[in-house]
């Protein structure tokens, strides 16, 4: 049997040099928004423009520089994130998993490729979201996401901003519980400090195999919700309720209920893009009014009730197989061999021989995982995982 992982947190920095944090508190988060923000360049270009070289792409024309010669323009060289190997990988239509091998292993073939298929239509706009070099780059910059010239920028600093600020305008007392960043978004977690239900039937028989503590002697949920935004294309602004089992701290995402923002806008002209302030302000301004919406839907009474008795109907299913149970479960989903393994000890640990017991199984596991998109991603699946048991 495996050996249960510990919740931590964990701020470490990423592979840009910009940060990463897991189950990070609120001032840590704010110190890696604040340091990317600060490096944090976006370009329209056409396709004739980049160039692949060494597995970097080359935006060419970059800046102007003066010297005796005159002006002349620069390169950029970029190094793309395993984010940006989707988005190039995407626009041309190169297999992704080929992609990363041509880069890994042959190079020179990976720029062929790559150069092929950009040379085939030079015209072709793209958005580049890219990080400025850092101290120690060698004058590298990070290509961070590789787009569609319409895509509308949401970024994560000015979203939790907003959504701070729309929280603070609704009057609700809450707790900022974790907070995640990685190359791929955002997440925040809110806990409301005063709404608070009963759930006898959805944690009968179940002990944390955090704590030991049973959910018999502490039958609460509490209700919340989570912000999450990728600044790369990877999904859109969400705000999705969220309820948290006291006992274990386990949280349950109900995904179909979540209001979204999707990155989606008019096609932009060529150039380093800037935001006019009166968009930047209507953007801001409809984050704060669907923070409010959230807050006013999500951390109600009777929303939590009502969604905790749907799901207490489904929990209460015997499961006589639970090896096999998790193991079906695991392939319809594609969790990996050793998420199934985490589910299954979780599981047994929990003692809760039930549709629920995998329920909490599959929440307990995203909060072991350090990976902060893989666990964003598993947690989302735990309704859709006990509605298959």
């Amino acid at each position: 049997m495996q050996e249960l992982t510990t919740r931590a947190a964990v701020v470490t920095p990423g592979p840009d040099g910009t940060g990463a944090a897991r189950n990070a508190e609120l001032r840590d988060l704010v110190e890696a928004l604040t340091h990317q923000h600060a490096r944090k360049a976006d370009h329209v270009a056409s396709a004739g423009r980049m160039r692949a070289e060494g597995g970097n792409l080359l935006l060419t024309g970059h800046e102007p520089v003066l010297s005796a010669e005159g002006v002349t323009l620069t390169d950029q060289a970029l190094r793309p994130t395993s984010v940006a190997d989707e988005g190039i990988a995407e626009k041309l239509r190169i297999p992704l998993a080929y992609l990363r091998r041509m880069r890994t292993e042959l190079p020179a073939l990976y720029d062929a490729n790559v150069n092929g298929w950009l040379e085939a239509d030079p015209s072709r706009k793209l958005m580049l979201r890219t990080f400025t070099p850092g101290d120690g780059d060698g004058g590298v910059g990070v290509l961070r996401a590789v787009l569609s010239d319409s895509y509308r920028r949401i970024d994560n600093f000015d979203v939790l901003v907003s959504a701070l600020e729309g929280i603070r305008q609704s009057g609700h007392d809450i707790d900022i519980t974790g907070c995640d960043l990685s190359d791929r978004r955002m997440v925040v977690r809110i806990e409301s400090r005063s709404v608070r239900v009963m759930a006898p039937e959805l944690l009968k028989g179940y002990r944390s195999p955090f704590t030991g503590q049973t959910g018999d002697q502490l039958p609460v949920v509490s209700a919340g919700f989570v912000l999450a935004n990728s600044e790369v294309g990877s999904g859109a602004y969400t705000l999705t309720p969220r309820i948290t089992v006291q006992v274990c701290t386990n949280g349950l995402t109900m995904t179909k209920d979540a209001y979204r923002a999707v990155h989606l806008g008019a096609r932009m002209d060529e150039g380093l893009i800037r935001v006019s302030e009166d968009t930047d302000a209507k953007h801001l301004a409809l984050i704060q009014a669907q923070t409010r919406d959230a807050v006013t839907t999500f951390l109600d009474r009777e929303y939590v009730e009502t969604k905790l008795r749907a799901i207490e109907r489904e929990a209460g299913r015997e499961v006589a197989d639970p090896a096999k149970t998790i193991e079906t479960i695991g392939k319809k989903l594609r969790f990996s061999e050793s998420v199934q393994a985490s589910v299954l000890n979780h599981f047994i640990r929990g003692g809760q021989p039930t549709a629920g017991g995998i329920l909490q199984a599959i929440t307990a596991t995203a909060q072991t995982i350090q990976d902060a998109d893989a666990a964003y991603e598993l947690e989302a699946q735990a309704l859709a995982a006990m509605a298959l048991v």
